[in-house]
């Protein structure tokens, strides 16, 4: 069932971007009376699974969903269609047509994956608000068990208090501004201290195995008692809070499952805290070093417990306009600070490039439809980006030959750009195997 919810996210989110950008190429072309030969989800490298001819275009859905495409005529595109090409210009072809009307034609798409973006950001700060986590109310600091950041001198219970120059004011600021910092600075113990970050950070991190940074500290806060327990029987009841082991503090399940691990076997005693009341319980530890009980794992409850202070802000629908404003331009500037990155080597930070599975992965296996708009306004802006490069066969190789056209009053031959379609998507291929080359390593390594 997960991994159905996982794969119908991913194909409506995908599906709805691919139409949207291709419908800004669509609209404008047919409003400069430019004929679209066919419109298509996914390609339909010789067969469709379903096709339409409605008047000059041929609707359709294609076998391999790797994207979508409108075949405009007297253009060239990927179809490289010299036939077409090595007749006279005709006036409903897009080739016809002046050089502004083109570039906006071109334009159309990324424009629609940017307004699709704000938009998507301003609805959701509308109809969900903001929900954060302060970093000031944390009590015992951060879970870190991740070596790649214990090796850099990082401690579980280390508070972080920048990351960079930006302070971090809510538990969210960690990850936002952790692209392209080179330190972080945390208080431990009352003092305050900076770790500098190796230049090839994000390349690490990367291929690390551990997923984890900087997580929540998870009180010990019961569920259930499994029934293949060994503590089936015992008194515990959901709520109860396990607080210390033989006398030992375990305020946390980091430090419950240290204390555990040297019990294996052993029958012990622990205190609980049951509506304020604490109370001893005798346990059994079974051989793996685990006491069989299923942990709460909702931040709202441990929110409710004083572990961290949640914040949540509604805005009216006024207030959402700058709010979605400035979550959009945040992430534009964060993606454009990745591909910076991605085009450094020093940073291994192309380590991280994914294809589908890693787009895949970003979805969760329950359904909600705040992470899926907000997934989908991060691809929609992902998708305009990645089309704006100059490289031949994306939207950005053809704006730049237009604006050189408009600029000098030169038309570049059709055989020069036959020739630079042919390199771009050559181009193309090998990014497309790069960044699904990653996900095979990464799956394989894991």
């Amino acid at each position: 069932m997960e991994f159905i919810i996982k794969i119908s996210q991913f194909l409506l989110s995908l599906s709805l971007l691919i139409v949207l950008h291709e419908l800004g190429h669509f609209i404008p072309a047919r409003l400069f009376k430019t004929r679209v030969e066919k419109f298509y989800l996914f390609f339909d490298i010789k067969y469709s699974l379903f096709k339409k001819k409605i008047g000059d275009t041929v609707y359709g859905i294609g076998w391999l969903p790797l994207g979508g495409y409108v075949k405009i005529a007297g253009m060239i595109d990927e179809s490289m269609d010299k036939e077409q090409m090595a007749l006279p210009p005709q006036p409903w072809e897009f080739r016809a047509k002046p050089a502004w009307q083109r570039l906006i034609i071109m334009l159309g798409g990324v424009t629609v994956n940017f307004v699709l973006a704000l938009i998507i950001y301003i609805m959701i700060a509308f109809a969900y608000g903001d929900t954060d986590i302060s970093a000031a109310s944390f009590k015992d600091g951060y879970l870190i068990d991740n070596p790649l950041l214990t090796d850099l001198g990082f401690q579980t219970g280390d508070a972080i208090v920048k990351v960079g120059d930006a302070e971090v004011v809510n538990y969210s600021d960690i990850r936002t501004n952790l692209i392209g910092a080179e330190t972080i600075t945390l208080e431990r113990d009352g003092t305050e201290q900076t770790i500098a970050l190796p230049e090839d950070f994000l390349g690490q991190l990367s291929t690390s195995k551990h997923e984890g940074l900087f997580g929540l500290r998870q009180p010990f806060l019961v569920a259930a008692v499994a029934d293949t327990s060994l503590n089936k029987s015992a008194d515990l009841k959901k709520g109860d809070i396990v607080k210390a082991v033989n006398g030992i503090s375990v305020e946390y399940l980091d430090q419950a499952d240290n204390v555990l691990k040297s019990l294996k076997g052993q029958t012990v005693t622990t205190e609980i805290l049951r509506d304020g009341q604490t109370k001893n319980i005798t346990l059994q530890v079974d051989d793996n070093g685990k006491l069989g009980i299923e942990l709460s794992r909702s931040i709202n409850d441990w929110a409710k417990l004083g572990y961290f202070d949640v914040v949540r802000k509604e805005y009216t629908l006024g207030e959402s306009f700058g709010v979605g404003f400035n979550k959009f331009t945040s992430q534009i500037t964060g993606y454009f600070t990745q591909l910076k990155l991605i085009f450094s080597p020093s940073t291994g930070a192309y380590k991280g490039v994914g294809g589908f599975k890693a787009i895949f992965d970003v979805f969760p296996d329950m359904w909600s439809w705040e992470v899926f708009w907000s997934i989908t306004a991060f691809l929609s802006i992902m998708l305009g980006v990645l089309n704006l490069l100059p490289i031949p066969a994306l939207d950005g190789g053809h704006v730049m030959f237009l604006l050189y056209e408009m600029i000098s009053g030169r038309t570049p031959s059709e055989k020069f750009l036959e020739r630079a379609q042919l390199v771009g998507f050559v181009i193309l291929i090998m990014l497309v195997l790069f960044a699904n080359g990653n996900d095979i390593f990464k799956a394989i390594t894991d």
